[in-house]
C-alpha cells in the first residue's frame, strides 16, 4: 500500500518545513518522496509526502506515528490547515 499526504504551506515557512520533514524521515528511518504543486495560491503551496510499500496491516499505525513524529519536531505547526492521509494499492486483475 502507498500513502499519499498532501497538506498546504505558506510559502514563507517552506524552506523551514522542508527541512523539519526531511529530518523527521531521517529519524524514522523511512525514504519517502517530498512533491510540491507547481504554483501557489493566496501565499500557499500544496505539497505531497508519498511513502511506498507500506503493509496494509501498519498503514495506520504508521500514518499515526509519522503525525506524532510531525507534531514533536514542529513541523506540523508550519502546516496550513488539516493534512489530508490517502491509501492506495495496486490493482490486481479480478478472478
Amino acid at each position: 500500500m502507498d500513502l499519499y499526504i498532501y497538506y498546504r504551506v505558506g510559502t514563507a515557512q517552506a524552506s523551514s518545513l522542508f527541512g523539519k520533514i526531511k529530518g523527521v524521515q531521517a529519524r524514522l528511518g523511512i525514504a519517502g518522496a517530498l512533491k510540491r504543486r507547481p504554483g501557489e495560491q493566496d501565499g500557499l503551496q500544496t505539497w505531497m509526502e508519498i511513502y511506498p510499500d507500506i503493509p496494509p496491516a501498519q498503514a495506520d499505525a504508521f500514518s499515526r506515528t509519522l503525525a506524532q513524529a510531525l507534531e514533536d519536531s514542529g513541523a506540523a505547526a508550519l502546516i496550513s490547515g488539516e493534512r489530508h492521509v490517502e491509501q492506495f494499492e495496486d490493482v490486481t486483475p479480478c478472478a
